[in-house]
């Protein structure tokens, strides 16, 4: 199973910032930075995750119904659909620890 087609929010995560792109982008013509809005690719993620677990069901019930008999096609999407969202609950998960470490601070 292909990792970076669990998420595009994993994908921009895993591309941004690897050493292999600065290299490159310290050798390219220099181009202005474009800003990256976290909520926007949180919802987007959101999004997806949602619409793989829609398809996965989706598949299922077909297949419950006697419609389709990809059994195997049916179970795969609903583990990437699953592995996906425990991905998504980790992100949150990270974010609502920082977002305590911030309140927390001293000032």
């Amino acid at each position: 199973m292909n990792v970076e087609s669990l998420s595009p929010m994993l994908t921009s995560i895993l591309t941004q910032g690897t050493p292999a792109e600065s290299a490159i982008s310290e050798n390219a013509a220099p181009q202005a930075a474009t800003p990256v809005n976290f909520t926007d690719t949180f919802k987007q993620a959101l999004m997806n995750v949602d619409d793989q677990q829609h398809q996965a069901s989706q598949k299922v019930a077909a297949v419950d119904r006697g419609d389709n008999d990809d059994l195997v096609g049916a179970m795969l999407s609903s583990q990437q659909a699953s592995l996906s969202f425990s991905m998504l609950i980790q992100v949150r998960n990270k974010m609502m620890n920082a977002f305590d470490d911030i309140i927390k601070m001293q000032v």
